[in-house]
């Protein structure tokens, strides 16, 4: 299999730039300090804001499954779909729900001093999201990598991050990038690898309907992306078994 890294401009020697904050800022971030050795927390009074919002929404969310229920000529007054809109509008919810979640919420008490210089790699993080463009599933797996500079993290974190990013509507490139971006601007590490192969439900269910397709992007951070070597032994520890 074939992994190809993304050639933007704006990808090269990354890891510790300005370019970094404010992409993650475009993206739905409040700025980090770089300085700062930890993260701000997400008060009890923001959860409970957010959780209201949902809340508030959840009525037009429902009115507008009905309304396609109706466009698909269904019976929404029948016994199986009674519920349905209801049931819909909060499948949605939470499969969007990291619109209201960022890397503050659960990597503050998760960065640790650490003398370690050597790759750490967690690989095979089960991905879950909704294609953008025509809202049906993509799905598969995460491999991440960093090369710490004096600062890890705890390893479930990065399988937070994948879930923060992957649970809104997305498109596979730019998940890709999030992530990568995201682990970058918490650590500050030497460098960042992030591979994610999945398959599309919009090309699978419809459209071309290939049923073994699947699409691998890469984001390749610092020295991932400047050393041919570093990056080399990445994907050959992500291609092992």
């Amino acid at each position: 299999m074939e992994y190809q890294t993304k050639n933007s401009a704006e990808m090269n020697g990354m890891c510790n730039s300005k370019l970094v904050t404010e992409y993650l800022c475009h993206n739905g971030f409040s700025e980090l300090s770089i300085e700062s050795k930890k993260l701000p927390v997400q008060d009890q009074s923001e959860s409970s804001r957010k959780k209201a919002e949902d809340e508030s929404r959840l009525p037009a969310l429902e009115a507008a499954y009905t309304t396609i229920l109706r466009g698909l000529g269904e019976n929404t007054e029948r016994q199986g779909l009674l519920r349905t809109p209801l049931r819909a509008a909060k499948a949605m919810q939470f499969l969007t729900k990291g619109y209201h979640e960022t890397i503050y919420d659960i990597l503050n008490d998760a960065i640790f001093d650490e003398d370690h210089d050597e790759m750490v790699i967690v690989k095979d993080i089960d991905m879950f999201s909704l294609c953008e463009h025509h809202l049906v599933p993509f799905f598969g797996k995460v491999h991440i990598g960093y090369l710490p500079s004096k600062k890890v993290v705890g390893l479930s974190k990065l399988a937070r991050i994948v879930e923060i990013y992957s649970r809104r509507l997305q498109v596979q490139e730019r998940l890709t990038k999030q992530i990568a971006m995201a682990i970058s601007e918490a650590l500050q590490p030497a460098g960042v690898a992030v591979v994610i192969e999945a398959a599309h439900m919009c090309m699978v269910m419809r459209g071309v309907q290939k049923m073994n397709s699947r699409t691998v992007t890469s984001a390749m951070l610092g020295v991932f992306r400047e050393d041919p070597k570093t990056r080399e032994e990445f994907l050959s520890l992500v291609k092992t078994s």
